[in-house]
């Protein structure tokens, strides 16, 4: 049997083992707490946190007084619309996209409730942003889009640079959720004109449970409010003792990706299209859901006409793969990201999301496309009429 394979890298990533020896000492020798200032355990916990922000900023192009650390991404998210609504009540109106991560849409929807104005933008067909619309939506009192970087689900690329240009002429705060792209593509906050912007370590073969905002520190400034009060930790924007052995593994994830990212992309992304192209060359009714040309270099959401997805992921229990977002995974609804394409709901219960990472390899992907072949061609044959 077949040892089995991991391809669900959007949902997790395995940690680094570069990264896990990185760590390793603060769990023992190097304990101390990066707040206790009157000690040398205090003193090597907050060099080793300074050096970790160091490396995390370089990598998004950021200043180190730009990263402020929290639990991770959607935490993040909450800091950055939350704080920037608390902080600056007088402009109450938001802009984001329908195919964003809950971690957008739900504060958004908790701002509305409190009497704020939400514009969710429908998505063209390939899961892009149309521009125009997005400049329609803008209003005097509008504080802050939020659209991401790269689709959890789709994985399609949104147009970043012209957002943040387009948000900036008008005065308006860009947050960018870059949960998938942060360390898999190259990010410069100050390049692409974004504002407030998130990332969690574990997207990128770092630890769980550690994250970051980006927090623009430069002119024009604007106020953001903490959400987390006690202490005043990280420029008093999230209070808390600090989580040292993660962040120092985050800095060593983020020195791994910068040095490797550009051929860890064209490898996937070579891998991606083999795959792609085989399984359409081997099946018909197979639709590959969003842009193909703005994507992420190892997804694939693809819909196998006349099967049901968790059907077929139980039919292979050796492949680790998914029908979507993870944090959404044990809803019965079809994807909200799919809808939004407009993927019928048929479709969207036959879609699958394939995500390639650093540690796979080109006989798990040949296994993959063997196998996924062959559970489609059975279950086909099994119920023929929902095929034709």
């Amino acid at each position: 049997m077949h040892a089995p394979v991991y391809l669900d890298h959007h949902a997790t990533t395995p940690v680094d083992p570069r990264v896990v020896n990185a760590m390793l000492p603060f769990f023992g020798l190097n304990f101390g707490n990066a707040a206790s200032r009157a000690h040398s355990f205090g003193w090597a916990a907050e060099k080793a946190v300074e050096h970790a922000r160091k490396r995390v900023a370089h990598l998004a192009g950021a200043q180190p007084r730009e990263i402020v650390f929290t639990s991770g991404a959607t935490e993040s998210n909450n800091l950055a619309i939350k704080g920037a609504a608390e902080a600056n009540p007088a402009r109450n109106h938001f802009i984001t996209l329908a195919t964003e991560h809950r971690a957008v849409l739900d504060p958004l929807r908790h701002l509305e409730r409190q009497g704020s104005r939400v514009t969710v933008l429908e998505p063209s067909p390939d899961g892009l942003l149309d521009l125009d619309q997005l400049r329609g939506a803008i209003l005097p009192e509008t504080l802050l889009v939020s659209v991401m970087y790269a689709n959890n689900e789709i994985g399609v690329l949104q147009p970043v640079a012209e957002i943040g240009a387009l948000c900036r002429e008008r005065g308006v705060l860009f947050h960018c959720d870059a949960a998938q792209a942060f360390g898999k593509l190259p990010v410069d906050v100050n390049a692409l004109k974004i504002d407030l912007m998130s990332a969690s370590a574990h997207k990128l073969y770092g630890p769980k449970g550690i994250g970051f905002l980006y927090v623009r520190r430069s002119a024009p400034r604007f106020q953001l409010a903490a959400q987390m009060d006690g202490g005043g930790h990280e420029y008093r924007l999230r209070s808390g003792t600090l989580n040292v052995p993660a962040i120092v593994g985050f800095g060593e994830a983020c020195a791994v990706c910068a040095r490797e990212m550009p051929e860890e992309a064209a490898r996937l992304a070579l891998w991606r299209d083999r795959l792609l192209a085989r399984l359409t060359a081997a099946l018909d009714g197979v639709t590959v859901n969003g842009s193909l040309v703005h994507r992420l270099p190892g997804n694939l959401n693809l819909s196998f006409a006349g099967v049901d997805a968790e059907t077929l992921l139980m039919a292979l229990p050796d492949i680790a793969l998914s029908t979507g977002s993870a944090c959404t995974s044990g809803t019965p609804e079809p994807s909200h990201v799919l809808r939004a394409l407009g993927v019928s709901d048929e479709l969207a219960h036959s879609s699958i999301r394939i995500g390639l990472g650093r540690f796979n390899t080109e006989e798990e992907l040949d296994h993959t496309a063997h196998r996924l072949i062959e559970s489609v061609k059975k279950l086909r044959t099994l119920s023929p009429a929902t095929f034709l």
